[in-house]
């Protein structure tokens, strides 16, 4: 009788997400996917869009392999040459390093927090910042470090300087302003691009100011809202990456439309979030596009 043997065991098998910008062409999904099925690998989700106003092409896909992320990258190579393709590829689900900027307002990461502790956001939130302390203890009570940077008209660039040390010193891939109330120079901007990400209320640029929602109220506004975007050097100008809305009418106090826009805000943001953290979003010029 031959003795029993056990079996080689099966290479593990990762999935993996790619995205793909380039200019739009003939053969682009066929040198991806023929790529992959040379070796064998298996897409399990694939979305794209040819953009005519901009000319460019995006590809968002997931593919499960027993490939290293070198070899992948290898086998994929000659295509991103030949197009010219900005590429990324990461690991499906695999939570982005991500630092929280704050000053006194507490619904936004809150809700943040609770998400990533039990609704499974891909991001591992390494710190939160707060130009004021008010909210150590929120950030105490889901076991994250608080830095208090407090930031004045003389001692902005300090303030600065020091998120550039925390960016560095603790790997952050992403920073979620959680209605930091403090506005990022034209150089953090730039240096940052494309991996910042903050809320604002709907009322800009008509209602500015530190009333906007009794502004609102004094007016008779219909709709309020909240837009998520990327930071640029364009005030509250960035790429858009998701909006809500909510119908009011004039039976809400100014209390209401305070508490339903907190809402409105809390979700566009963590929807803005999970889809970065995702790889769902491609910046296109100055719009984005969303893979949901």
């Amino acid at each position: 009788m031959c003795p029993v043997t056990d079996a080689p065991a099966a290479s593990p098998r990762t999935e993996w997400v790619l995205t793909v910008s380039c200019p739009d062409g003939p053969g682009i999904v066929a040198a991806i996917t023929g790529a992959l099925a040379a070796r064998g690998d298996n897409i399990t989700e694939s979305q794209q869009f040819g953009d005519p106003a901009s000319g460019r092409f995006f590809l968002r896909l997931q593919v499960e392999t027993t490939a290293t992320r070198a070899e992948l990258v290898a086998a994929l190579t000659p295509a991103f040459e030949a197009f010219g393709m900005t590429w990324e590829l990461d690991v499906v689900g695999r939570r982005v390093r991500t630092l929280v900027l704050v000053s006194k307002a507490a619904h936004c990461l809150v809700d943040l927090l609770y998400r990533e502790r039990n609704q499974g956001m891909p991001v591992d939130v390494v710190g939160v910042v707060g130009n004021h302390p008010d909210l150590a203890d929120i950030a105490a009570f889901y076991g994250k470090p608080f830095h208090h940077v407090p930031v004045t008209k003389d001692t902005k660039a300090q303030a600065e300087q020091r998120l550039r040390e925390l960016v560095a010193e603790l790997d952050v891939e992403l920073v979620v302003l959680a209605r930091y109330m403090q506005i990022l120079s034209d150089e953090l901007c730039r240096d940052l691009e494309g991996r910042v990400i903050n809320i604002h209320h709907s009322f800009l640029p008509s209602f500015k100011g530190a009333r906007p929602y009794a502004q609102a109220h004094e007016r008779g506004v219909k709709l309020i809202g909240a837009t998520a975007h990327y930071v640029t050097g364009d005030l509250d100008e960035g790429p858009i990456i998701e909006q809500d809305v909510e119908r009011v009418d004039h039976t809400r106090a100014v209390t209401d439309l305070v508490a339903l826009g907190e809402d409105v805000e809390r979700r566009a943001l963590a929807r803005a979030v999970r889809w970065h953290a995702e790889h769902r979003v491609l910046l296109n010029g100055h719009r984005t596009v969303v893979f949901h």
